[in-house]
């Protein structure tokens, strides 16, 4: 009878929690890879286009209204991408960072740093940090001397009136040392993320109490998410599936700098997503949460990505933003030069088969400035239209878009031949048709690591299999001295090895030209007024 009693009070004390348990909808908003974009235009020539944070701003306006809490998240390369940032940051900034005031206006709860948060210099991102209304996230880069994080900020917890507590960690690929310049980093080291995930998020489960922790990435991932297997060379770059496998007390994994779409899934039972780039879409986490006995869990969690497509703009944005807007399309419509000739791309694909007169002018501007007799060069993106009879500071933008520098590095015939044979990579053959090779199911396009040579005469036979495909390299009319040294002036970005050109890394450097490439280009118009288009057809693909 005693049993029966004490059964009885225990299924009632059970019936009684439950009753009470208490239920909680978290919602976490991510941006990433949002490169400068605010208004939805195209600068190369002021088209529309469904993108920006004006339009984001409309639907995490629309989220926050509907949703029991919302977090706002961003997941790096914020401040570096357009004309309008370039124009801050380079030319006039003594109005506040655009990117920053927009960022405060839309009430970001915290940011992560991306590798181009880099790209400006130190002082420029100390200046965002400083100036911003949320905090900088960053666990994994840490100063040289002090061992912590370089913004002292490696996670936040955000407690809820409900007693909720929520952890946000913040993770920036290892990678950055193989493209940003050493003059930028050299008091910071980049550690591995997974270590640093695991060690961070260790202290805030046990010591700060949190019942949900969020990772937040600026990284993407280095293999196949259904199947596990390499969908890219293992360099570091991306460890967003390591992660998932290796770390616990992760529930969700916000990623970018790959610039996919990904949405609901599952890896390891840590939740996924990725909002593409350059504001066009918007990711979403719905986490509904339970707490039983004093304890929170979660029942369900699910992602999506949101489009800005057809969005009304955040009027509070376009106003903040309009008197350095303003200054930015009219500085961007000066003319500077002229062109004698025809130096415009018409079809991006031809214009990587063969010479033509824009990259040779690129590589051009290159020699003169680094007064060597080899370059290369890539065309970034198949937005680059090249340039028309008369060229503005709009045009040298938006074709050259990155704020490089330029290096020069003596390397040795072998590893031109080696850089050639990479750079062949980029092109496969379908049915006899040229096109692109497959680098991933779910990969952006790496268009700017297919460099073109200038000061050498070459051919790549596609046909032929991968590291094979180099039948000619002459220098001066003579075979390439396989032992012989030459010097060569390229991007910071290449010299340090990016885009797993990692044989640059560690050449001797004879030259380092701090100037951006894009003040190089209009000095060298500026100085001669009219530039003619020419090509000599020093090298060619055939297939």
């Amino acid at each position: 009878m005693i049993k029966l009693v004490i059964r009885i009070i225990y299924l009632l004390i059970g019936e009684f929690n439950m009753c009470i348990n208490e239920n909680f909808r978290l919602t976490i908003l991510e941006t990433s890879d949002v490169h400068g974009t605010v208004l939805p235009i195209n600068y190369s020539d002021n088209s529309y286009a469904n993108c920006g944070l004006a339009a984001l701003s409309t639907i995490i306006a629309g989220e926050r209204e509907i949703n029991q809490a919302t977090l706002l998240i961003d997941n790096g390369d914020m401040v570096q991408g357009t004309a309008l940032t370039y124009f801050h940051a380079k030319i006039n900034n003594s109005r506040p960072n655009p990117m920053i005031e927009v960022m405060n206006i839309m009430g970001y709860d915290a940011a992560v740093i991306g590798n181009h948060e880099f790209n400006y210099g130190r002082a420029y991102l100390d200046n965002a940090i400083k100036t911003s209304n949320f905090p900088w996230l960053c666990a994994n880069i840490t100063n040289k001397i002090t061992g912590e994080s370089f913004i002292n900020k490696p996670y936040i917890v955000k407690t809820f009136d409900n007693g909720l507590k929520v952890g946000i960690l913040g993770l920036t690929t290892k990678y950055i040392p193989n493209w940003e310049s050493e003059d930028t980093i050299k008091d910071l080291d980049f550690k591995d993320v997974v270590k640093s995930a695991s060690y961070w998020l260790h202290i805030m489960k046990d010591k700060e109490a949190t019942d949900i922790n969020i990772v937040s990435y600026h990284g993407g991932f280095e293999r196949d998410l259904e199947t596990g297997e390499p969908s890219e060379k293992l360099t570091g770059e991306n460890q967003g599936y390591e992660l998932c496998t290796k770390v616990s007390n992760m529930d969700v994994l916000l990623t970018g700098h790959q610039h996919r779409v990904i949405e609901n899934l599952l890896v390891n039972g840590v939740l996924v997503v990725q909002p593409g780039y350059n504001g066009n879409c918007i990711g979403k986490v719905t986490m509904d949460l339970v707490k039983i006995s004093g304890k929170w869990s979660v029942r369900s969690k699910v992602s999506k990505v949101i489009d800005a497509n057809a969005l009304d703009v955040d009027k509070r944005i376009l106003n903040a933003t309009c008197p350095i807007e303003t200054e930015t399309q009219a500085w961007l419509d000066i003319p500077i030069g002229h062109v004698e000739g025809d130096m415009l791309i018409k079809d991006p694909l031809k214009a990587r088969l063969k010479d033509n007169a824009f990259v040779e002018f690129i590589n051009n501007v290159q020699m003169d400035a680094a007064k060597v007799d080899i370059s290369n060069t890539a065309i970034f993106d198949n937005k680059c239209k090249g340039f028309n009879y008369k060229v503005t500071m709009r045009d040298i933008i938006s074709n050259y878009k990155y704020p490089n520098t330029l290096k020069v590095i003596r390397i040795k015939g072998s590893d031109i031949k080696a850089a050639l044979e990479r750079t062949a990579e980029y092109f496969g053959l379908v049915d006899g048709e040229v096109g692109l090779a497959k680098n991933g199911n779910y990969l952006k396009l790496q268009h700017y690591n297919y460099d073109m040579w200038e000061g050498i005469d070459y051919v790549i036979d596609i046909t032929k299999p991968i590291n094979f495909r180099i039948t000619k390299i002459n220098y001066k009319n003579s075979p390439i001295n396989m032992e012989g040294e030459y010097d060569v002036v390229m991007n910071n970005y290449r010299a340090g090895g990016g885009g797993n050109y990692l044989l640059f890394r560690g050449k001797p450097i004879l030259k380092d030209i701090p100037t951006d490439m894009a003040e190089l280009i209009a000095n060298y118009i500026l100085r001669r007024k009219t530039i003619k288009a020419t090509v000599n057809d020093n090298w060619k693909v055939i297939y």
